[in-house]
């Protein structure tokens, strides 16, 4: 962990992987960040005692970049990056659709570029970043990018050509199971439980399950049938969410999200 590392443009994901290295071993001297507004900046000193520095200085000092800004930024950090950027840096995008291709042509020949998708959980350390290389990208560098988004959670190597359907499913899906915890919150007040009673029995509900999916070894329908029992109360309800297309609804939403994905990497960001 000798090489230095800069988070350029470091909203929340950003500071979460910041956070994240540090707990696992970096040295705050050896971190490197920018932010948009000063005070920001300021305040990421403060609390982590890294340094701020301006996106050129990053470019000409860091041995890794991490870029994190919104992807209708990347563009214009990227204008202002590439005059600087020497081809031995790695550069790590963090922006949903857009793919290496786009940095390749915009830096010097032969700069490896790495990219990852994370989600939101960063924020508590359990991500999940699924990793591409791009066309100089080595397994070293891979290797490398795996050490960094390991702090956060858990990493998965990929084709570049699977990043659109990783962000239907990983990138976007914290949001997928709030929604639905949403909607079964607002069913259990309609069953007459106060909100926050209805809360707390999801939420756990929905850490054990998780955690049972993970740790068990079992299919996702052996492990629902074991609470299915024969004219019980889950058959019904998994009767009605079958009569109501969930099942189909949830298929078409991530086919949406996939084929949004593909779209921003067109350029289409309307």
């Amino acid at each position: 962990m000798t090489q230095k590392v800069a988070v350029l443009g470091t909203g929340k994901i950003g500071e979460a992987l910041l956070s994240g290295m540090l707990r696992a071993g970096w040295a705050p001297a050896d971190l490197l960040v920018t932010a948009r507004r000063p005070e920001r900046a300021e305040e990421l000193r403060a609390r982590y005692g890294v340094t701020p520095v301006t996106n050129p200085e990053a470019a000409k000092t860091a041995d890794t970049l991490i870029l994190t800004v919104k992807p209708q930024d990347m563009g214009t950090l990227l204008d202002e990056l590439a005059p600087h950027i020497p081809a031995d840096r790695l550069v790590i995008s963090g922006a949903a659709g857009i793919p290496t291709s786009f940095f390749e042509e915009r830096l010097t020949a032969g700069t490896p570029v790495v990219r990852v998708m994370t989600n939101t959980p960063a924020l508590v350390d359990e991500a999940m970043s699924v990793i591409s290389a791009g066309t100089h990208a080595t397994a070293e560098h891979l290797a490398h990018a795996e050490e960094i988004f390991g702090a956060v959670g858990k990493t998965l190597r990929v084709p570049e050509s699977q990043q659109d359907a990783c962000t239907a499913l990983s990138g976007s899906g914290p949001a997928y199971f709030f929604y639905l915890v949403e909607a079964m919150t607002d069913a259990g007040i309609l069953l007459g439980l106060p909100r926050d009673k209805a809360h707390e029995l999801i939420v756990q509900s929905a850490i054990g399950a998780a955690v049972m999916l993970r740790d068990s070894g079992e299919h996702p329908v052996k492990l629902r049938e074991n609470v299915t029992s024969p004219a019980g109360t889950t058959i019904n309800a998994i009767r009605e969410l079958e009569s109501h297309g969930v099942r189909a609804a949830l298929i078409a939403a991530l086919e949406a999200a996939r084929d949004r994905s593909r779209e921003l990497a067109s350029g289409n960001k309307d």
